[in-house]
C-alpha cells in the first residue's frame, strides 16, 4: 500500500518537458487508465483527444500561452458530453465531476511510468474548439501535456489531515 502513496507523494505539476518521445504502449496505458476510470452510472459522458505537438507548438499556444505547454510530444485532453452525464435528482450533473476523475487516472498512470503531466484547466475554450475542431457536443474541461520531465518536483505543501477531514 504504501507503494501507491509513494507514488502520490512523488507526483507533480511537471512544467518542462524533454523532447524525447513517449512509448506507444505507455500512451495505450494511460488511455486504458481513462476508460477504466469509474463515471456516474457508468455513463462515460467523456471524449479524450490526443494531440501530437510536433510542428504545432505555435498553434497550440494559442490554446493556453505558456511555453511548456506545447513543449511535451503529446497534449492529452479530456472534454465532457454534460448532455450523456448521469445528473443527480437536485439536478447537479456530474460531467466535470467524471472528467476529473478521467483526468486524474491518465494522471497517476502517466506518473507510475515516469511521465510528466500538469493539470490546465486555464485555457480559452474558443480557440480550443477552433483549433481541434471539437464538436458543439464536446465540452472542453482539462489538459495536460504528457512527456518525460526536464524540471525536479518541489517540495509539496499540503494542509495536514486535522484540517481537511470531518469526523461526523
Amino acid at each position: 500500500m504504501s507503494s501507491i502513496l509513494d507514488m502520490f507523494r512523488s507526483r507533480y505539476s511537471c512544467r518542462a518537458y524533454k523532447a524525447d518521445p513517449v512509448e506507444e504502449e505507455k500512451l495505450a496505458v494511460i488511455l486504458e487508465a481513462a476508460r477504466l476510470a469509474p463515471t456516474a452510472a457508468n455513463r462515460q459522458p467523456f471524449r479524450l483527444v490526443v494531440v501530437r505537438t510536433e510542428g504545432r507548438q505555435e498553434e497550440l499556444r494559442r490554446i493556453y500561452p505558456k511555453e511548456w505547454f506545447a513543449q511535451a510530444p503529446y497534449i492529452l485532453g479530456v472534454c465532457a458530453l454534460p448532455d450523456k452525464a448521469w445528473v443527480r435528482r437536485d439536478g447537479k450533473n456530474y460531467a466535470d465531476v467524471d472528467v476529473s476523475i478521467v483526468m486524474d487516472h491518465m494522471v497517476l498512470a502517466a506518473s507510475a511510468q515516469g511521465l510528466g503531466t500538469c493539470w490546465v484547466g486555464a485555457f480559452d475554450a474558443g480557440v480550443t474548439r477552433q483549433i481541434l475542431g471539437l464538436e458543439e457536443a464536446l465540452e472542453p474541461v482539462v489538459f495536460t501535456p504528457l512527456g518525460y520531465p526536464l524540471d525536479a518536483p518541489a517540495a509539496k505543501v499540503r494542509k495536514p489531515l486535522e484540517e481537511l477531514v470531518l469526523y461526523r
